[in-house]
């Protein structure tokens, strides 16, 4: 019997040393400090499951994609132990070098299922990719077999999201769509992994339901909410499954910190006008935010630039965007004509050619992106000076 009693004590040892392993591979490969957006506020959690049972492959992110705007992740990779974690390591990573494409959500999605299918074929996974455009007051996101997310309306109203865009990650071959949902200021979205709302004696459906109500009488910061969700929803450390969760606010602004955000649009017509209405406008509106100096020259330049490339190389309907932010300055163009700009070397001779790479010069970062309804957009922004 000793031996025996001795055996079972090597098997339990070895049994949590290696849940041990997991959880320390789990939380290292998970964000160490979340990403805050100008336009967001966010906050995450994760709890690995039971306590004798190797972790699973839950995961979440947010990624700043530039000109304000932001993508949130959330995944859940099947199985448990170290090869699932190391699977959703090699899919966030994944995801955050196809965030930089600046794609579309169902295109990202796309990317992740082949990829998925290559790491490991035995491998499923669900994710949800969304982005938060600040413009447009809303989520665009793709969810391969990922659960709905569940968003509060400024009014207190709350409702999910549809079903999946497409199936999980890994099955190969079938196609993904984007799909919307109004985050406009005030409200909340929660995006989360399985463990939350499943449980073994109740359809998955009555877990986001329960989700839903606790939601609803939710307050505070994101981080509040992540506390209070997890005790509502009962998740204890003796809870049999992982759980993540992400959950952003899109601020109501008033008073002083309304006054840090600002937005100014104009519309080209074209035409030899439009350049110099274009500078006028830019000057304008950066004097009427009390930029410094260089500061407003150094975006009227960049707006110029900016107008000059979609007039020469762009098509109609052509607009010029401002936006400021607590922390930047923002400028973008967008034109009807999907070909992207690319940095390139003006030759001295060259007559054209140098309005990117001067944009490129003189501002904190620049970007481009194909737009939902067609044509392009291309930014640039300034990072301010502290009290500007």
């Amino acid at each position: 019997m000793t031996d025996q009693i001795e055996a079972a004590e090597r098997v339990r040892t070895g049994a949590r040393r290696q849940r041990a392993v997991a959880v320390t591979l789990q939380r290292c490969l998970l964000p160490q400090e979340l990403e805050q957006p100008d336009d967001l506020r966010v906050a995450a959690r994760y709890q690995p499951g039971g306590t004798e049972e190797a972790v699973g492959g839950d995961w979440y992110d947010v990624i700043t994609l530039g000109a304000g705007r932001t993508a949130l992740v959330i995944g859940d990779v099947m199985g448990r132990g170290v090869r699932a974690a190391t699977v959703m390591g090699q899919l966030r990573t994944a995801v955050r070098a196809y965030a930089r494409l600046d794609l579309p959500p169902h295109e990202i999605i796309q990317l992740l299922d082949g990829l998925a299918a290559e790491i490991d074929a035995s491998q499923i996974a669900t994710c949800l990719y969304a982005i938060h455009d600040p413009n447009e007051g809303r989520l665009l996101y793709a969810s391969a077999g990922h659960l709905p997310i569940v968003v509060r309306d400024a009014d207190g109203t709350v409702r999910r999201t549809a079903e999946p865009t497409g199936p999980p990650l890994g099955t190969g071959g079938w196609p993904h769509s984007s799909g919307t949902v109004p985050l406009a200021p005030g409200a909340t979205a929660v995006l989360y992994t399985d463990g939350l709302v499943e449980r073994r004696d109740a359809d998955i459906d009555e877990g986001v339901t329960a989700l839903e109500r606790a939601v609803a009488s939710a307050t505070g910061s994101p981080t509040d909410m992540c506390d209070r969700l997890i005790r509502s929803l009962g998740i204890t450390e003796e809870h049999d499954d992982d759980v993540a969760l992400l959950i952003l606010q899109h601020p109501e602004r008033s008073g002083q910190d309304a006054e840090l955000f600002h937005n100014a649009a104009l519309d080209l017509l074209g035409g030899v006008e439009a350049a110099p209405r274009a500078r006028a406008f830019a000057s304008g509106v950066l004097a009427s935010w009390r930029f410094p100096p260089e500061l407003h020259d150094l975006g009227v330049l960049a707006a110029s630039e900016l107008v000059a490339n979609a007039l020469q190389h762009g098509s109609p309907p052509m607009r010029l965007r401002l936006r400021r932010t607590d922390r930047r300055l923002i400028i973008e163009v967008t034109d009807g004509d999907d070909r992207l700009p690319h940095r390139c070397q003006a030759e001295p001779v060259d007559e054209s050619g140098r309005g990117v790479s001067i944009v490129a010069t003189i501002a904190s970062a620049w970007g481009a992106r194909r737009v939902p309804d067609g044509g392009k957009a291309v930014w640039c922004e300034f990072l301010l000076p502290s009290g500007a």
